[in-house]
């Protein structure tokens, strides 16, 4: 793979981990959230990444292969049934003083939220480096 396919790569990786934090945030926002506008708890959100393969990308070759990334395939709710406390006072409580909270542990949110943040820290480096190596065969060239 040449510098450019370097970045390319990199560049993908760095878009799918920006929206993996954003959806981290949210969850972390919401972890309280007993009520939204489709009714029930906030519903956890997790991310979905799939291998980037378009007819315009597989064009792009290296060496006989495609240069591919990574991307968010879809954004999808947690199917956990949402915690149930005893709170008969809520204003969101149901008729045996019940209220529903999102099923969430705000430590494994955290977590993803660093490794998103590493992840795509990982990926700035490599692309400065690949452009410093670009910006070195450039100089060489003069």
């Amino acid at each position: 793979m040449n510098l450019f396919g370097v970045m390319e790569l990199s560049a993908t990786a760095l878009t799918a981990q920006r929206q993996r934090a954003e959806v981290a945030t949210a969850n972390l926002a919401n972890a309280e959230t007993t009520h939204t506008e489709e009714g029930g708890p906030y519903r956890r959100k997790l991310v979905v990444f799939s291998q980037r393969n378009n007819a315009f990308q597989l064009a792009l070759t290296d060496a006989g292969r495609a240069i591919r990334g990574v991307q968010v395939r879809e954004v999808v709710e947690d199917s956990a049934p949402p915690v149930m406390l005893y709170e008969p006072g809520h204003p969101d409580a149901d008729a045996q003083g019940y209220v529903a909270y999102p099923n969430m542990n705000p430590v494994t949110e955290m977590a993803d939220l660093l490794s998103a943040t590493r992840s795509y820290q990982a990926n700035a480096a490599a692309v400065n480096a690949s452009k410093q190596m670009i910006q070195s065969s450039v100089d060489l060239l003069r």
